[in-house]
């Protein structure tokens, strides 16, 4: 939800049961020569990269995916938020998967990255991506022996979607800063992150939105001063690593206006996403479910602490120092607590 952030970024250079907490479990080893095992694989030319055919109301399209190691247990399969950014900003992920034997897999949703891009609106609806999550997850070979779903923000509103429609897929599911409601999500951002800015700056702030003026240079400053340093990513913007610059400064601008919309407190009542809420539905997923909120986060982190609680088998992760983009503010607790969580379903499942 950093829709003038985007467009700074395009001119900035590229820089290098109950809920519980994290889950403590000690992680499972795998063997540099087991994890680094391509043997029966069809994509070792490519250094782990598929074009993975898609059957759309539209027609076929091809998404771009990327495999990291091996392991026949543990396989993450990482969803992008946006909508419409990339899977460049998951990049991270390389500096703790592969010492913990994790195999996982870059992807870019249609319409975004590497992947196709039709340009087609009819296209960019919840259940048309969950229908291509699943052709995703046959075409790689994931099922509930080894699957796991990781969604971030949007990835997280597709996450759980898919979860509903087909969890019988799935070994775990991991919602990260994303909450199970875009009204409360906007009543979030309004009754709460908003009047925590400066009067005046919230004051110009809504002038600029009430004249619909998104693209005045002026709302782009106040935000990146005052908003996207606090709760988006909490670093310096000339500090923000570059797989976090790349995956945002390459979002497909046309997705997101249409399924996010262009202000950065709520999401418009003229989006697709303006109504969704899966609330009363969380009681319906019974896979292991991991949801991570933090501190300073775009989203309301004491939400996402009641949707571990109200998810039948939810863990909650809470990171004190993290924001939206959690996985650069507060990584080691990010990534600790999504790799003991893996490692702890992993076991239980190998135990029964």
């Amino acid at each position: 939800m950093l829709r003038c952030l985007l467009l700074l970024l395009i001119t900035l250079p590229l820089l290098g049961c109950q809920p519980e907490t994290e889950p403590a479990s000690a992680p499972a080893q795998t063997e540099a020569a087991d994890y680094f095992d391509n043997t029966g694989r069809d994509d070792v030319l490519s250094g782990g990269v598929r074009m993975i055919p898609i059957s759309t109301p539209a027609g076929e399209y091809r998404v771009w995916t990327k495999r990291v190691g091996n392991n026949p247990y543990k396989k993450v399969l990482l969803l992008h938020g946006g909508p419409g950014a990339t899977h460049e900003y998951f990049e991270a992920a390389d500096s703790y998967f592969p010492g913990e034997g994790i195999e996982y897999y870059y992807y870019d949703q249609l319409e975004s990255g590497r992947s196709d891009q039709p340009g087609d609106s009819s296209l960019w609806t919840i259940p048309r991506f969950v229908s291509e999550v699943e052709q995703v997850r046959q075409a790689l070979g994931l099922d509930s022996t080894n699957f796991f779903l990781l969604g971030h923000s949007w990835g997280g509103i597709l996450a759980l979607e898919y979860a509903l429609a087909h969890q019988e897929h799935l070994k775990g599911l991991i919602i990260s800063n994303m909450m199970s409601s875009v009204p409360e999500y906007n009543r979030y951002a309004q009754e709460v992150l908003g009047p925590k800015l400066d009067p005046a700056v919230l004051e110009e702030i809504k002038s600029l939105e009430a004249a619909e003026d998104y693209g005045n240079p002026r709302y782009e400053e106040l935000l990146m001063n005052h908003y996207y340093t606090e709760h988006v990513l909490r670093m310096p913007v000339e500090e923000w690593p570059d797989p976090a610059m790349r995956g945002l400064s390459n979002i497909n601008y046309d997705v997101y206006l249409a399924m996010q919309g262009p202000s950065e407190f709520g999401i418009l009542p003229s989006a697709s996403l303006a109504n969704w809420d899966r609330s009363e539905d969380l009681d319906q997923v019974t896979v292991p479910t991991l949801v991570i909120g933090a501190e300073h986060d775009t989203m309301d982190p004491a939400h996402m602490e009641q949707m571990a609680d109200r998810l039948p088998r939810g863990y909650y992760l809470y990171l004190p120092a993290g924001s939206h983009m959690a996985m650069y503010d507060d990584q080691q607790n990010y990534f600790r607590g999504v790799i003991n969580f893996i490692n702890r379903i992993d076991e239980e499942r190998r135990v029964q």
